[in-house]
């Protein structure tokens, strides 16, 4: 008797009004039966499910219509470095470096199957970060990244841009912690990030600055930390290999061939040794900025050596600087030209025919590379395949998927209303009422789709496949804004269905 009174003291029951910290929660799910527990998280999932469940058959079809991969010309590079492990003057090696783990299953297969599997990650991401606003809401967010035909056939693609998307939209969705071992898992995912494609640079500055906004300085110098750490030894790793400073080699040379939709030498004045990257035709008549880097008629191409040795390097840089302070003014439009082509309702083909039908699902088996390190990345990859490469096309698992790719995508006027519904929500609520305390939960996801989406056209080019790691953030950004008070009538089952709120107040 007196051990249970000294218990009793010890562990005072909770007061009246109070509820011990997810234990009041938990009990009750534990008490209730398994079918009664399975049957309301159908109800408040279950939409999701269904269209995860979609995207998981459209993986599916692509794995088994097209076997066991397709092919762009990025994609022996990146074989070649698996091989060979050094860094590429072109492309960062992350990518690389995620085939190489892949390597033991001796099979391309295993690749696109990761990257399926990575793609419905993502959706999951999304729709979990997304679920402090009303659920049919979160569900929408990820249904492009899910359903997008476009984002299937970049799955199945041999190309970095997937790996790039889940490692962007995880350290994303875990921006709002202030947990300084989770900041630094930001980092690392960001720095991951950078060294599978360059454009995730800025990403690394933007949340740094979420945290400092948020007044949590400390915070963001750990997770600059986390991030600078491996991108800098991988800059030790380039500099060791070539002696220049940077991660890929290629910088001037993209940003030239930029500016060449616009430059003009006459207004530039260019001092003689860059005379030689003149083009005499009229912008108008130019090709796209892409033939300026891999053409053999381009004057950068022309010069001896290779086209990104330091020496040519440099010239390009100086003479892109030029063009861009020679002429802001039409360096500004051509971007805004460029960035334009994300928003038409339709696809037209750019940036010519070729390209363009590496983002179809094929009709027919596409033909063997064609360039001469196309040709030895091919020898590297019958290595990597332990056989011979290609791509066998079976029906009717193909035909369906290239039927589901002519109707289901997301139009370009649908991500700009994405985009410009947060800024939009934003100013009205605070027209409406008073300001809200520190930065809303849309601007890191809503910043991260805004930078991958300005800069490839801003330093390189326009390319419908650099449009698609932006959807997901961008979705996500349009979820948050909706009102978190919406969110308990969808809970609850009835209204997350057939019944959404017809009157959706920002």
């Amino acid at each position: 008797m007196q051990e249970e009174r000294d218990d009793a003291r010890v562990k005072p029951e909770p007061r009246a009004g109070t509820r011990a910290r997810g234990g009041t929660r938990l009990a009750r799910l534990l008490r209730t039966p398994s079918r009664a527990r399975e049957a309301a998280w159908w109800r408040r999932h279950g939409w999701f499910a269904g269209v995860l469940a979609a995207g998981v058959l459209l993986r599916a079809l692509a794995m088994l219509g097209y076997r066991p991969a397709l092919w762009f010309p990025d994609s022996y590079t990146y074989v070649v470095t698996v091989f060979r492990p050094r860094p590429d003057l072109v492309r960062p090696a992350g990518y690389s470096m995620f085939m190489k783990l892949l390597e033991p299953f001796h099979g391309f297969w295993a690749v696109t199957a990761a990257q399926h599997l990575l793609g419905l990650a993502t959706g999951v991401i999304v729709y979990a970060t997304a679920r402090r606003a009303p659920l049919w809401a979160a569900t929408l967010a990820a249904v492009p990244v899910l359903l997008d035909a476009y984002q299937v056939e970049l799955e199945h693609l041999l190309v970095s841009d997937t790996l790039f998307l889940f490692l962007v939209v995880a350290a994303v969705a875990l921006s709002r912690t202030e947990r300084p071992a989770t900041v630094a898992a930001i980092g690392l995912l960001l720095a991951a990030a950078t060294l599978t494609r360059t454009v995730g640079q800025p990403l690394i500055v933007v949340l740094a600055a979420w945290y400092v906004l948020r007044r949590r300085v400390g915070l963001a110098g750990v997770l600059l930390a986390a991030a600078l750490v491996p991108v800098i030894a991988y800059g030790g790793w380039f500099y060791a290999t070539y002696h220049r400073i940077g991660l890929v080699g290629a910088n001037g040379a993209f940003l030239y061939a930029r500016t060449m939709s616009f430059a003009d030498c006459a207004r530039m004045n260019p001092p003689a040794d860059l005379r030689v990257l003149c083009d005499p035709r009229p912008p108008e008549s130019r090709p796209p900025s892409q033939e300026y880097i891999w053409s053999k008629d381009s004057p950068l191409v022309k010069l001896p050596g290779i086209t990104f040795s330091k020496a040519n390097d440099d010239l390009a840089s100086r003479f892109a600087t030029l063009a861009v302070t020679s002429q802001p003014l039409d360096y500004a439009a051509s971007v805004l030209r460029e960035l334009g082509r994300t928003f038409t309702w339709d696809r037209p083909v750019y940036p010519d025919p070729e390209v363009y039908a590496y983002y179809q699902f094929p009709a027919t088996p596409p033909g063997p590379p064609g360039r001469y390190p196309a040709q030895v990345g091919a020898e590297y990859a019958k290595l990597y395949e332990q056989g011979a490469i290609g791509t066998e096309i079976v029906e009717p698992y193909a035909g369906w998927l290239r039927g589901y790719q002519s109707v289901v995508r997301l139009p370009g006027p649908v991500l700009l209303a994405l985009l410009l519904a947060p800024p939009v929500a934003a100013v009205v609520r605070r027209v409406r009422g008073p300001r809200q305390a520190g930065p809303p939960a849309w601007l890191v996801p809503w910043s991260a789709a805004v930078v991958l989406l300005v800069v490839p056209p801003a330093v390189a080019e326009f390319d419908y496949r650099y449009v698609l790691p932006a959807v997901p953030l961008a979705c996500l950004a349009g979820a948050l804004i909706v009102r978190p008070d919406l969110r308990k009538r969808s809970e609850n089952g009835k209204d997350f269905g057939n019944d959404i709120p017809r009157n959706v107040r920002l």
